[in-house]
């Protein structure tokens, strides 16, 4: 396997910050400095009506030195923002709103937010049209310019253009999935459930539950066009249910984790067509674990581990990826643990924090360099239904 651990050397740090720019809300700057000695944490949640319940999107700070977390704080009021995304400058957070009735139409909505940068609140800015009802995913382009939406109750996958205010403009783009899969009751028809983009910035792979299928598409960042790539798209094994997907930092190496079958598919990328190929899949239990299913995967950033969450099994598995991009498996951790959707490695690569949804909770692990193994830390705070946790440079 190629490993990024190089770039964890001295004078290596930034450089692998700035290929995790996107995805981690940093600047891409030849001058940026590495993380200081915090890191700002935007919570995605479930809302609801009681005076315990989430009322939004919630913020707060994790000391690198020691992985203790602040107690959170509302930085934002909005309706389910299930799943956020941070735009590369840190001036700008994009959430979903997982509905289905946005505008008195049947469609979700997404989000647009100035962050504070001395105390990170969040002002609505403006909100949009998803293209489909109940998006649950979504991701800002390499160039700030775009918003990629994920729709799961409408399947479908929508881009919107960001305007130099940081407003969301209407849809450049909304596809449509069709099809159906395995099995019945949740795969009737299509549910995008994620949408990525490759380093280049050239392809968008969206992960449908409900086809078993991750379609792919060339991306037009300038247009904000999204069109279906030759091939199409990458099957998993039917009944499967593919949710959510990662690269590994060599842009080589991706990753599915299938909802419904409890599986973990390592592939090899090609990034000059745009083309997946399965390397192996892997059970992310040990046994059968009735009525669980997986909800995120992430890569450690020296892409020598990969991570799995469990529901039901209440778990985050841990696999090393080999040479090759198969996966040996490591340990799974539970401590603590009740329903872990999205969790999120910090960019040091030190600290998972794991989302509990059933939990009301975030819980802090830290990674073992040499084994890739997670160990509790003792460190824990309490949110109302937390669904994502994404990190962000404390701005200078």
């Amino acid at each position: 396997m190629t490993s990024a651990c190089s770039l964890l050397a001295p004078g290596g740090l930034a450089l692998l910050l700035v290929g995790l720019a996107p995805v981690l809300g940093f600047a891409q700057r030849t001058d940026e400095r590495p993380p200081p000695g915090k890191l700002w944490v935007y919570i995605g949640t479930y809302t609801g009506t009681g005076a315990k319940e989430s009322k939004g999107i919630y913020r707060c700070e994790l000391d690198l030195t020691n992985g203790k977390l602040s107690t959170p704080e509302l930085a934002g009021e909005t309706k389910n923002p299930s799943f956020v995304a941070i735009h590369p400058t840190r001036k700008f957070l994009y959430a979903v709103g997982e509905i289905s009735d946005f505008g008195k139409k049947k469609t979700g909505a997404v989000s647009a937010f100035a962050i504070d940068p001395a105390t990170g609140k969040l002002t609505l800015l403006n909100q949009q049209e998803s293209g489909g009802a109940g998006p649950c995913h979504l991701t800002v382009d390499a160039t700030g310019k775009n918003v990629l939406v994920a729709n799961y109750g409408g399947g479908s996958v929508a881009s919107l253009p960001i305007q130099a205010d940081g407003k969301l403009g209407p849809a450049t783009s909304v596809i449509q999935h069709k099809g159906k899969s395995k099995d019945p009751g949740r795969q009737e028809g299509p549910h995008a459930h994620s949408v990525n983009l490759d380093a280049a910035n050239r392809f968008a792979f969206v992960a449908d539950l409900g086809l078993d299928r991750i379609l792919i598409y060339k991306f037009d960042p300038e247009k904000g066009t999204l069109t279906p790539n030759d091939p199409p798209f990458f099957a998993t094994a039917p009944g499967a249910g593919p949710r959510h997907f990662a690269f590994h930092p060599d842009g080589k190496h991706a990753f599915v984790i299938n909802e419904m079958a409890s599986t973990l598919t390592s592939m090899t990328y090609d990034p000059a067509t745009g083309t997946l190929k399965e390397v192996e899949t892997v059970s992310t239990l040990k046994g059968k674990v009735p009525g669980n299913s997986t909800a995120e995967v992430q890569v450690h950033p020296s892409g020598e581990f990969v991570y799995g969450s469990n529901r039901g099994h209440n778990s985050i598995v841990a696999f090393a990826i080999q040479k090759d991009g198969k996966l040996k498996y490591i340990g799974h951790q539970g401590a603590e643990i009740k329903i872990p959707r999205n969790f999120g490695v910090e960019p040091m690569g030190r600290f998972v924090l794991v989302a509990n949804q059933d939990g009301n909770s975030i819980v802090v692990f830290a990674v073992d360099e040499k084994t890739g193994a997670l160990k509790p830390t003792g460190h824990k705070v309490e949110v109302p239904r937390p669904v994502c946790v994404k990190f962000m440079m404390v701005p200078k």
